[in-house]
C-alpha cells in the first residue's frame, strides 16, 4: 500500500480540497448538531414560538446542504484522483512494454499482461476513490466532534477517547487475517483472465484438436476457484463489518447509558449538552466504523499492486535511443561491430556478429532453423539493444539517433504482418505520418497486387477488417504490408521471411514489388525460399548464432558445403 499511498499523496493540488473539504464537513457536522439541538431545546423545554426558531430552522437548511455539497466534493475529489493515478499507472505500464515490445510479448502469458493492465489497474480505483477520502476524513471529522463534546462534557469526551481505539485495533488484526486472501483472489483472477484469453486466441487450434472440452473443462475450475476465492475475501468483511457494528453500538450505548445518569439520576448536566453530545456520538463512530469498510476496500487493492509492482519494477533492456536526426529518403548504411545479444542467460545467443551493409544493397540472411535470423533483424531494426557492440547507421551510432525518425525511415514486413481492425485505407496509412492522398493510396495499392481485390469489395478503401486480418487471406495481408511500405516510402526493407507460406501466384506479384521497393531503398531479407536470394548483392550465412560466412551466391556455393546441400536440397542437383 506504500505504493499507492505515495502515488496518492503525490498529488497536492488534489489532497489540499479533499482535506479543506473534509474539515469543513466536520464543522457544517457539528453545527448541524448545534442546530438542531438548539431547536428542539427552545420548542420542547422554553416554549419558543416557531418565529424565534425560523432563523434556526434556516441556519440548519444551510448547514445541511452545505455538509451535502462538501461530501460530494470529497467522493468526487476521489474519483478523480483514482481516475489520474490509474492514467499515470497505465500509461507507465504501457511505456515499459512500448519500451522493449519484443521483452514484453516473450515474457509470460499475453493474457496476464492484459489482466494487470485492465484488470488490476481497475481493483486499485477503491483505493482512491474510497480509502483514502475516508482516511482523510476519519482523521479530521472524530478530532472535530471530540473538540465540540469536550466544551460540553469533559468525561463523554474521555469515554469516546477510551473507545476509540478499539476500532483501528480490530482493523489491524482483520487486515492481517485478509491480506492473503486478497492476495490469493487477485492471483485467481489473473491466472483466470490470461488463460480465458490465450484459449480464445487458440480456439480454433484446440477445436481441431478436439481438446476444446478439455479446456472447457479448465475454464470452469478456473472460475469457480476464483469464485471461492472471492467469498472467502466478501465472508471475512462481512463478519467485520458486523463486528465493527457492534463495538459501535456497544460504545454509543454505553455514552447515552452515561449522560441519562448524569441527567435523570445525579441532574449535573443540562439537556442541551446531553442531546447535543448524544447527536454527535453516532457520527463519531460511524466515521470510525466507516474506515474499517473502507479499510478493506483498501485491502483488497494490495494483491493488485503487488503484481502492478511486479511488472513496473521487471527488469528490462530497453532499447536506448538519442536525438541526432535520421535524413529521409538517404539509403541506409549499416554496420555492425562485433555485435553480442542474448534473450536471457543460458539461452541461444549471437555472438562476434560482423557485418557491413552498402545503401541500395540486397543483402540476404539464410542459415537453418534457430540460427538468428529473426534475431539479427530485430537487432538491425532496433528493436532489441545488443549486449555487447555497436549498429552504426549512416555514420552514427544507433543509441545516439531519434527514434522517431529511425523508425519514420524503416519498413519491417515480417511473416505474419499485424493488421488492426479498421478500414483498409487506415491500415495501409499506419506507417507515415504525413496525409496520403487518394491517388497516393491506389498507385501504391496497385504496386503491391492489392488494387483488384480492393476494387472488387463495395466500401473499396473504406472496407472494415477484423482485428488481425480476419476476412483477408496471408497473400492479401503480405500485399497490404507491402502497400505500407510503397506508401511510406523507407530508407530501409527489412523482409522477414515474407513468402513463407505463399501460393507461386502470390509470391511472384511479391518478388516484383519487393524488386521495385530495393530499387531506392536498402532491402535486407531473411529468406527461407533459396532460390529467392540468388541475385543478392551479400548472402550472409548463419550458424548457433554466428556469421559463417558472406558473399555473393556463387562464392558461397564454391565455399560453404552446408550453403551448397541446402540449396541443392531444395532445387535439386542441378544447381550450379
Amino acid at each position: 500500500m506504500e505504493l499507492l499511498r505515495k502515488r496518492a499523496f503525490a498529488h497536492k493540488k488534489m489532497m489540499i480540497p479533499l482535506i479543506l473539504s473534509s474539515l469543513l464537513n466536520g464543522v457544517m457536522l457539528v453545527g448541524q448538531a448545534y442546530f438542531f439541538v438548539y431547536i428542539v431545546d427552545q420548542i420542547f423545554l422554553k416554549d419558543a414560538s416557531f418565529q424565534d426558531v425560523l432563523p434556526s430552522f434556516i441556519y440548519l437548511l444551510i448547514v445541511l446542504t452545505a455538509r451535502v455539497l462538501f461530501i460530494y466534493l470529497s467522493r468526487k475529489l476521489g474519483i478523480k484522483l483514482g481516475e489520474k493515478v490509474k492514467g499515470e499507472i497505465r500509461e507507465e505500464l504501457f511505456e515499459k512494454y512500448a519500451n522493449n515490445p519484443l521483452q514484453a510479448s516473450l515474457s509470460g502469458q499475453t493474457g496476464k499482461k492484459a489482466s494487470v493492465a485492465m484488470d488490476a489497474i481497475d481493483e486499485v480505483d477503491n483505493y482512491f476513490s474510497f480509502y483514502i477520502p475516508q482516511v482523510i476524513q476519519t482523521s479530521i471529522l472524530p478530532l472535530i466532534i471530540l473538540l465540540a463534546v469536550f466544551t460540553q462534557h469533559w468525561f463523554s469526551g474521555l469515554l469516546m477517547m477510551i473507545t476509540a481505539p478499539f476500532f483501528p485495533i480490530y482493523m489491524i488484526v482483520i487486515g492481517l487475517k485478509t491480506q492473503k486472501k486478497a492476495d490469493v483472489q487477485m492471483e485467481k483472477m489473473t491466472a483466470f483472465s490470461g488463460h480465458f484469453l490465450d484459449v480464445l486466441q487458440g480456439l480454433t487450434t484446440l477445436k481441431l484438436m478436439r481438446k476444446a472440452k478439455v479446456q472447457k473443462d479448465k475454464m470452469k475450475e478456473k472460475s469457480f476457484e476464483f469464485r471461492d476465492a472471492t467469498m472467502d475475501v466478501l465472508k471475512t468483511a462481512f463478519s467485520s463489518s458486523l463486528a465493527l457494528e457492534f463495538i459501535a453500538m456497544l460504545s454509543v450505548g454505553l455514552i447515552a447509558f452515561e449522560l441519562g445518569l448524569r441527567l435523570v439520576v445525579f441532574e449535573n448536566i443540562t439537556f442541551f449538552a446531553s442531546f447535543f453530545i448524544l447527536i454527535l456520538a453516532p457520527d463519531f463512530y460511524l466515521s470510525l466504523r466507516d474506515l474499517g469498510s473502507a479499510f478493506h476496500a483498501g485491502r483488497g487493492s494490495i494483491g493488485a499492486t503487488n503484481k502492478i509492482k511486479e511488472e513496473l519494477e521487471a527488469s528490462e533492456h530497453g532499447v536506448k535511443w538519442g536525438n541526432h536526426r535520421v535524413e529521409q529518403g538517404q539509403p541506409a548504411h549499416i554496420v555492425l561491430d562485433d555485435i553480442h545479444f542474448s534473450y536471457q542467460e543460458g539461452a541461444f545467443s549471437l555472438r562476434d556478429v560482423s557485418l557491413i551493409i552498402k545503401p541500395f544493397e540486397k543483402v540476404a540472411i539464410i542459415g537453418p532453423n534457430g540460427s538468428g535470423k529473426t534475431t539479427l533483424l530485430r537487432l538491425i531494426s532496433g528493436l532489441i539493444d545488443p549486449t555487447e557492440g555497436q549498429v552504426v547507421i549512416n555514420g552514427k551510432q544507433r543509441t545516439d539517433i531519434s527514434e522517431a525518425d529511425w523508425f519514420e525511415s524503416i519498413s519491417y514486413i515480417s511473416q505474419h504482418p499485424y493488421l488492426f481492425s479498421g478500414t483498409i485505407k487506415e491500415n495501409i496509412c499506419l506507417g507515415t505520418q504525413t496525409q496520403v492522398t487518394e491517388a497516393e493510396l491506389i498507385k501504391a495499392a496497385e504496386k503491391a497486387g492489392l488494387l483488384p481485390l480492393i476494387q472488387s469489395m463495395e466500401a473499396g478503401f473504406d472496407t472494415l477488417i477484423g482485428e488481425g486480418g480476419r476476412g483477408l487471406s496471408g497473400g492479401e495481408k503480405q500485399r497490404l504490408a507491402l502497400a505500407r511500405a510503397f506508401i511510406k516510402q523507407p530508407s530501409l526493407i527489412v523482409f522477414d521471411e515474407p513468402t513463407t507460406g505463399l501460393d507461386l501466384v502470390t509470391e511472384q506479384i511479391l518478388q516484383s514489388s519487393i524488386k521495385e521497393l530495393s530499387e531506392r531503398a536498402t532491402m535486407i531479407t531473411v529468406a527461407h525460399r533459396l532460390y529467392t536470394i540468388r541475385n543478392a548483392d551479400q548472402i550472409v550465412y548463419l550458424q548457433d548464432g554466428k556469421v559463417i560466412d558472406s558473399g555473393t551466391h556463387d562464392e558461397l556455393m564454391t565455399r560453404i558445403d552446408s550453403y551448397r546441400d541446402m540449396m541443392q536440397a531444395q532445387q535439386g542437383e542441378g544447381v550450379r
